[in-house]
Parts: C-alpha cells; structure tokens; sequence
C-alpha cells in the first residue's frame, strides 16, 4: 500500500465577471505564486492535495 502523499497541486484564479477562471495549474509553488504577483488584482491561488489512488 502506498504511503506517500502526492504531491499538492497549485491553481492560478483570476476574478472575471461574474465567475473565478483558472489560469494555471501546475505542482511548482512558486511558479504559482510568481504568476499571480503579475496577474495583481483579483487573483487567488488554491492549494489542493489530490488523494492517493485505491487499488
């Protein structure tokens, strides 16, 4: 059985009227974080961690 985490997935939203758009999903945090400090406004980053797969 598996006992490692995956590892956790990033996720670039920007607020367009009316709803939240992704822009970039991607497993380097600080790509993530990079993308949103140019975005400016109205930008999020959601961090998810996807559960292991069952056998």
């Amino acid at each position: 059985m598996l006992t490692d985490k995956p590892p956790p997935i990033y996720i670039v939203r920007v607020f367009e009227k009316p709803h939240w758009r992704t822009v970039l999903t991607t497993k380097d945090k600080q790509k993530a974080f990079d993308m949103a400090k140019e975005i400016g406004d109205k930008v999020r980053v959601e961090e998810i961690t996807p559960k292991p797969k069952k056998r």
